[in-house]
């Protein structure tokens, strides 16, 4: 069994309901009871593409997939909600990116662990400080010192509908 944290982000066909989705599918991988998503936040896209803001969240579970099988399985939820990969950092209904797989770290052909642009993306690392705010990333470095006033001003936290 190993703690994952996984980045959900989506742009198109109501990212709302593409996140709730996500989160439901995340359960069959996860452990009972382990599932743990942080709240969702509204942020402005990155790179050059003109499109609408993203809807960002961070979900942590433990499992027992080995991290290429968990790769897979986020690449089935990805396609089952429709994503289509045509442009670098381009609008999506679903992006499923594996953050950290436990104390791991790797470099894989397919995957990078950690993720390779987490440290300076606040719509990761806010929603992971919201999960594991003591969380000691694999190289030593406390998560909550790659936080900083800026990164929280960038992201607008939603509140769910009553």
């Amino acid at each position: 069994m190993v703690k994952v944290y996984i980045a959900l982000g989506a742009n198109l066909q109501q990212p709302v309901a593409q996140l709730d989705s996500a989160v439901q599918a995340l359960a069959g991988l996860a452990l009972p009871g382990s599932l743990r998503v942080s709240p969702y936040y509204a942020s402005r896209p990155m790179g050059d593409v003109v499109q609408p803001d993203y809807v960002n969240a961070v979900a942590s579970l433990d499992t027992e997939l080995a991290p290429l099988a968990l790769l897979d399985a986020l690449q089935a939820i990805e396609n089952h909600q429709g994503r289509l990969r045509q442009e670098r950092w381009g609008p999506r209904t679903l992006d499923l990116d594996l953050l950290l797989y436990g104390d791991e770290e790797f470099s894989l052909p397919r995957l990078t662990v950690p993720h390779y642009g987490m440290r300076e993306r606040s719509f990761v690392l806010i929603p992971l400080w919201d999960l594991a705010p003591e969380l000691v990333l694999p190289d030593k470095t406390r998560l909550e010192t790659l936080i900083g006033p800026q990164m929280r001003a960038e992201l607008q936290r939603l509140v769910p509908e009553d």
